[in-house]
């Protein structure tokens, strides 16, 4: 999987399945087992645990990459003998421009910054996350991903109103950092081997990230002391509790302000192409689940508003 490089999100996914599917058939080993036993699984999983069609076809793709790359045998290709459940169009949570702005009303500190990136520039919880100081662009007013959903780059927008923020908090960043190289730190996780192709880049502001863990931990793979990004729960938590101060009757996550950056900016005129470049998603089918009719334009009206009232 790290030879592919899939991301370490999808890697923790696929072992931890195919540890509970030897578990599930703990007398045999891989080489014994076969497509009935992996079906067998599935079956379980859907009738006594009653878990949803995605969570099952995940399951069988992690245990078809077990069969296909450790085993040998293919059993999850084209005419796969795997029963697979039927997935369902999703239909996402979208807020009202209203309810974003009482939502981020609730947020305070560092992580309002980073809910404001979230449905300013349509950045995944963990894209937000990994951002290093060099992908902000405060004068473009551009904003670069790397290595995104499928190993992908892409740029997009920063908000105007974000920049006066951003610009305190990167100063903040910057005084951090030069405190932690005075102390002997200040050394940043570099991506694949770049510590050995620039064994002093970890120590450049630019490769800092823009939201630092408070505390200096150790690298792994090079035994240096440093910040690494804050942890996903850091916003998640926000998130979750602003959500209840607001009493927004909706099921709302960081992924929500995703899923309104993209309804909104289309019901604002900008065409579907740009936001799905924008978003850095694969697909343009992907994107048209976000056309959601909009009731604040008068010109949709129900028949049933249209009866006499006689």
């Amino acid at each position: 999987m790290r030879v592919r490089e899939w991301s370490p999100r999808t890697e923790e996914a696929y072992l931890a399945w195919i540890r509970r599917f030897l578990k599930f058939h703990r007398d045999r080993t891989p080489e014994k087992l076969g497509a009935a036993d992996v079906n067998q699984y599935l079956s379980y999983l859907a009738n006594e645990r009653g878990l949803s069609a995605k969570s099952r076809n995940q399951a069988a793709s992690a245990i078809a990459h077990l069969f296909r790359e450790i085993v040998g045998i293919e059993i999850g290709g084209h005419n796969s003998a795997i029963n697979r459940g039927k997935t369902h169009p999703h239909c996402p949570t979208v807020l009202t421009r209203i309810e974003v702005g009482q939502l981020l009303g609730q947020i305070n500190g560092t992580p309002h910054l980073m809910g404001s990136l979230l449905y300013g520039s349509g950045l995944r919880l963990m894209e937000c996350m990994r951002l290093r100081v060099k992908d902000l662009g405060l004068d473009g007013q551009e904003l670069t991903v790397r290595d995104g959903k499928g190993g992908k780059n892409r740029i997009t927008l920063l908000p105007d109103r974000l920049i006066p923020p951003l610009e305190r908090h990167l100063d903040r960043v910057r005084k951090r950092h030069h405190v932690d190289r005075d102390e002997g730190g200040g050394w940043c996780q570099l991506p694949n081997a770049l510590h050995r192709k620039s064994p002093s880049a970890g120590y450049d502001l630019a490769w800092q990230f823009v939201f630092p863990a408070t505390r200096e931990t150790s690298d792994p793979t090079t035994g240096r002391s440093g910040r690494y990004h804050l942890h996903a729960t850091t916003l998640q938590r926000a998130v979750k509790t602003a959500a209840r101060r607001t009493g927004i009757p909706k099921t709302i996550s960081c992924h929500t302000l995703r899923h309104s950056f993209a309804t909104h900016m289309l019901r604002a005129g900008t065409d579907v192409r740009t936001v799905q470049q924008l978003m850095g998603r694969k697909s343009m089918r992907t994107t048209m689940i976000y056309l959601h009719p909009d009731r604040s334009n008068a010109r949709l009206t129900s028949p049933l508003d249209l009866l006499s009232a006689d």
